[in-house]
């Protein structure tokens, strides 16, 4: 099987092909049998040098698309790439983590599909900070929860050093669909895949670009300044405050092309969950260094990080802003404030946790933090989607303790943070799935960049070094998107 930019369109071979028709003809009468939808779905091999990214953006049917893209380059190259949708799921509320883990969790028990190792649908999506967040019109079709499970879903994988990629193809069959319709449907979506090299982001682009905050900075450092009398007074110990700041493109700039920022951010960000949500005309798209949760089997993976710094070109200097950061009290508590809750979030669930003693430095190529690995052994099995609801917010986005945290938040940035730092990521059938938390981030509409930055305030927090310190964070992607 191959997929090229030229050429004959692609096309399953007549046994792929049939055993996908036997796949929709159960779920057809399984659907029929429980009087509910069903989903049917194919995994299938493809040459390892095929790059899921450049595949999703080459195959875009336009706005009406939904797609996701979500890599960790360092990590293996691993890289899961959708396309289109067979189902959405959506909820709002406090509760809405544990209703699409089990809506989640009742289809995946009914799907026809293949079980093996890395095969089987995946629902992608994510989260709003807040549990009725994204009400703003810019945040449209990215609701409180949104999951999709989509029609392609490409992953990459390495193991010993070889990659594997597989292609998933999925339906959803409803008891009065007919089975060679939705299989068509399928096929004509295979027709169409092709692979390009992702677009290069023009290093000069015509027309002019304004840069302007979305509220005064001023606004911020007032923001800080009432939060860290609040946190002398004894009312919380920490909160995260962030700012927006917008990039309108002029009249002869052309749109922004969320590809061509991806290609750049995977290039510099290695270390980072470099992802894509697209929603109608808008897409999300982030450099996140934070792992909220990742689960394989009974083991959970997470990372404190907070406390920040900028970097150097001078390794020595390089080096003495790491140690700076690394001793500095007021870091070393907004740290620490972010590392128990987590620590004790997790014990409440777990056999065992681990964290290391010490936090380490966490380097990526414009800004330091500190950060602390945890590790923890499911006492009994939680879902990721679960999980991820568990964990959200952690003080490293949300503050402590929370429920005083949680009200003050929107009455002191004044704005919606929609999906900005919420999770983002996938689930599988079996519950496994990994959600970082959307940082460094940029939502993408025409001509206008939305981007988000902020920080977490403890009792000494200076509102001018919380202002600068917002700047270097939007340094990840403000270069690429004002020109």
């Amino acid at each position: 099987m191959q997929l090229t930019a030229q050429g004959p369109p692609l096309a399953l071979t007549t046994s792929e092909r049939e055993r996908l028709a036997r796949r929709i003809g159960q779920a057809s009468r399984g659907a029929r049998s429980h009087g509910r939808a069903t989903l049917a779905s194919i995994t299938l091999e493809l040459p390892a040098e095929v790059d899921p990214a450049e595949v999703v953006c080459a195959s875009r049917r336009g706005e009406q698309d939904p797609w996701f893209l979500f890599e960790q380059p360092a990590r293996g190259r691993r890289a899961l790439a959708c396309l289109g949708e067979a189902l959405e799921l959506q909820a709002e509320g406090p509760g809405r983590f544990r209703e699409l883990a089990l809506r989640w969790r009742a289809l995946a028990s009914e799907a026809r599909s293949d079980r093996a190792d890395g095969a089987g649908p995946v629902a992608v999506g994510g989260f709003a900070f807040a549990p009725d967040g994204g009400r703003s019109p810019h945040w449209r079709g990215f609701a409180p929860a949104s999951l999709i499970v989509p029609e392609v879903a490409l992953a990459r994988r390495e193991r010993d050093g070889r990659a594997r990629v597989t292609m998933t193809l999925t339906a959803l069959v409803q008891p009065d669909d007919v089975p060679d319709e939705r299989l068509q449907q399928l096929l004509t979506r295979v027709q169409e895949l092709r692979s390009r090299p992702l677009p290069l982001l023009d290093p000069s682009p015509a027309g002019r670009f304004e840069v302007v905050s979305a509220m005064p900075p001023e606004h911020y450092e007032q923001a800080v300044e009432q939060a860290t009398r609040m946190i002398r007074e004894g009312r919380l110990e920490k909160v995260v405050l962030a700012r927006e700041v917008q990039v309108h493109a002029g009249g002869g700039a052309p749109a922004y092309d969320p590809a061509a920022v991806f290609g750049v951010l995977r290039e510099e960000f290695p270390s980072c969950f470099v992802f894509c949500v697209g929603r109608g005309s808008a897409t999300l798209i982030a450099a996140s260094p934070e792992l909220l949760v990742r689960r394989e089997g009974q083991r959970v993976s997470t990372l404190a990080l907070a406390a920040s710094m900028r970097r150097s070109a001078d390794p020595a200097v390089d080096d003495h802003l790491g140690e700076q950061l690394l001793r500095d009290p007021s870091y070393r508590e907004e740290h620490a404030i972010v590392a128990r809750r987590i620590e004790k979030q997790l014990r409440k669930h777990s056999v065992w946790v681990a964290a290391a003693p010490e936090p380490e430095l966490a380097r990526i190529a414009n800004i330091q933090h500190l950060a602390t690995p945890i590790r923890a052994q499911l006492a009994k099995p939680i879902e990721a989607l679960e999980l991820a609801g568990l964990m959200h917010p952690t003080p490293a986005v949300g503050g402590e303790p929370l429920e005083v945290a949680a009200p003050l938040i929107p009455a002191l940035e004044g704005l919606d943070r929609g999906w900005y730092l919420g999770p983002v990521g996938w689930s599988d059938l079996v519950g496994d799935g990994e959600f970082c938390v959307s940082l460094r981030c940029a939502l993408l509409d025409g001509r206008v960049a939305r981007c988000y930055a902020g920080g977490g305030i403890v009792r000494d927090s200076d509102p001018v070094k919380e202002l600068a310190e917002t700047e270097v964070k939007l340094a990840a992607l403000l270069p690429l998107l004002a020109g």
